[in-house]
């Protein structure tokens, strides 16, 4: 799950999905033990890779044998992390207790076939975003690639955001 992944080749074969890199890299090792790891992630499109439309840091816990959640958190004054990714102490003086939790957000991962797959649960990751009432993901995540398909819905579940043909398929690069 960590590591440099881009879907360019997805937009080179369909228009319709943005060039788009994820940056997935482990943060606060001093936090992290056996069952629980964190990452920031940060995610731009490929030639805006200064702006930035997704900052998060990631809380992995694993609950079973072959099964993880991972929780989403929101990073305060954000802007100031862009590219954090490349530091070796990305968020600096933060820590978790900094951050604020997306309630009802966390995707859970089950492994089965060589792949973690998981996602959300119902209408409960609320969202705003372009007149959306709730957002929903569902992820797929393979040694090289991620598959990641969010998107927003209103109140009346008419989707208005995120890629409508099926999810991004992000392919490790880095």
């Amino acid at each position: 799950m960590t590591g440099t992944f881009a879907s360019s080749e997805q937009h080179e074969e369909d228009e319709s999905y943005f060039d788009i890199t994820l940056h997935m890299y482990p943060i606060w090792p001093e936090k992290s033990g056996k069952d629980v790891f964190y990452l920031y992630v940060e995610q731009a499109v490929t030639f805006k890779q200064d702006e930035p439309y997704r900052q998060r840091v990631y809380k992995v816990t694993q609950e079973g044998s072959n099964q993880f959640k991972s929780e989403i958190f929101l990073i305060p004054d954000n802007e100031k992390y862009i590219g954090a990714f490349r530091s070796s102490d990305p968020l600096g003086e933060l820590n978790p207790a900094d951050l604020e939790k997306k309630e009802g957000c966390a995707v859970t991962l089950t492994y089965s076939n060589k792949a973690f797959r998981g996602s959300t649960d119902g209408k409960n990751c609320e969202s705003e975003l372009q007149g959306a009432s709730y957002a929903t993901s569902e992820v797929v995540i393979e040694k090289n690639e991620i598959y990641s398909w969010d998107r927003g819905f209103d109140s009346d579940d008419k989707q208005v955001w995120g890629a409508e043909k099926g999810g991004y398929r992000f392919v490790r690069v880095k």
